[in-house]
């Protein structure tokens, strides 16, 4: 009996073997596209149920990552900070209130939120009122101290339409303080002489009022739709909690990224990490380390759980609604996009025929059609997710 079983177990073995031999000759197959004689490829699928490296080509090749960098964001961003993060913009003020009078300072605490809407705006002014403030004479402050001043990421396209990086806006638009004074008198409150600049927030300055976003909301517009300004602001709160100096830098949240990378078991020396979005020309990532990354994540269900749901789904929603429809992927596939001049890319999981998820990273390097990459990104995925054995020819 044990002689049968042991040769069963075997044809099963060699039956998974044959499988993935298809799936490596399918994706061999594709890789001698005409596209490949002009542009550069890397790429990796690796199958989380047996943790072991399925597919790879190219994978420590370090290549531009384009949006596929906000991955190691948000992965960072859970790993440091924790799911319960809020991100807050607060008021304070300093001097005296009598008989309805301010008379003294208001002080707007940017905190890099970037869903602060024109709804907060009016909250702030209501919380001004019922503080018994009906006149203000004095001034209304801006504190930016939050980050360091820079408008725009390292490596950014100076001709690129990007909004600036400030902690305190207002749908991305740099006028708090004008929507709060607009807000402030539509609520009766009237200005005596009021002075209008940025300071840091005093020490001794009374907390008024907060508004805050978790970091789950940020997350799920910055990974559905790629929203490059919500992906700086979550950059911008790791380098804040690993710094814990009043104003952080950049380099501060690179810090951090380079320690998750030692962590996942690889040698951030041979990474450069630049932004938080992707838009950099100065990321260079490879493969292999995204594909990693995903494995990381897939391992620890505190990060997976959150980041997991916030990945387009193709053919549903996000950058991937229109694509990869009327295939085995449609539904299946999640993972996230990436584009630039010159670059696709796309990193995520899905999961395989045989009931094994598997994660993976491919990253399409000088392509002049963007549509090139995408199409040949969809047809992998789209392997990945049928049958194995019943793989046909494209």
């Amino acid at each position: 009996m044990k002689k049968y079983l042991l040769i069963l177990l075997s044809l099963g073995a060699s039956a998974i073997v044959l499988a993935q031999d298809s799936l490596c000759i399918k994706l061999d197959s594709l890789l001698m596209a005409p596209m490949f004689d002009t542009s550069q490829v890397g790429m990796m699928v690796y199958d989380l149920t047996d943790d072991k490296v399925l597919f790879e080509r190219n994978a420590r090749q370090t290549m531009r990552p384009a949006s596929t960098m906000k991955l190691l964001t948000a992965a960072t961003a859970l790993d440091h900070l924790g799911s319960n993060y809020q991100l807050q913009t607060r008021l304070f003020y300093t001097g005296i209130i009598e008989n309805g009078k301010l008379t003294g300072d208001i002080y707007c605490v940017g905190g890099f939120d970037p869903m602060v809407s024109r709804d907060d705006i009016r909250a702030f002014a209501e919380d001004i009122h019922q503080l018994g403030v009906d006149t203000l004479q004095g001034g209304i402050y801006a504190d930016l101290s939050m980050k360091e001043p820079l408008d725009y990421g390292e490596g950014w396209c100076w001709d690129d339409k990007n909004p600036k990086l400030t902690p305190l806006s207002v749908g991305r638009d740099d006028n708090f303080i004008e929507r709060l004074m607009q807000a402030m008198l539509l609520d009766s409150i009237v200005f005596q002489q009021v002075q209008i600049g940025e300071r840091v927030c005093p020490a001794e300055a009374t907390f008024l009022s907060t508004r805050s976003h978790s970091i789950d909301q940020v997350l799920l517009r910055m990974m559905k739709k790629s929203d490059n300004f919500y992906a700086e602001a979550l950059f911008y709160q790791i380098a804040k909690a690993i710094s814990g100096r009043r104003t952080a830098t950049a380099d501060d949240a690179r810090t951090a990224m380079r320690y998750l990378i030692r962590r996942i078991g690889l040698n951030d020396n041979l990474y450069r990490f630049a932004d938080g979005c992707g838009l950099s020309l100065y990321n260079y990532l490879s493969a292999e380390m995204e594909t990693m990354l995903l494995r990381f994540v897939w391992r620890n269900n505190y990060i997976y759980s959150h980041l997991y749901p916030t990945l387009p789904i193709a053919g549903v929603d996000g950058t991937l609604e229109k694509r990869m429809n009327k295939t085995a992927a449609k539904g299946n596939v999640r993972a996230k996009t990436g584009t630039l001049t010159g670059i696709s890319s796309l990193a995520g999981y899905c999961t395989a025929a045989n009931g094994h998820q598997l994660a993976f990273c491919i990253i399409n390097q000088g392509v002049l059609r963007g549509k090139d990459g995408r199409d040949f990104q969809d047809r992998v995925c789209k392997l990945l997710c049928e049958p194995w054995e019943t793989m046909t020819e494209e």
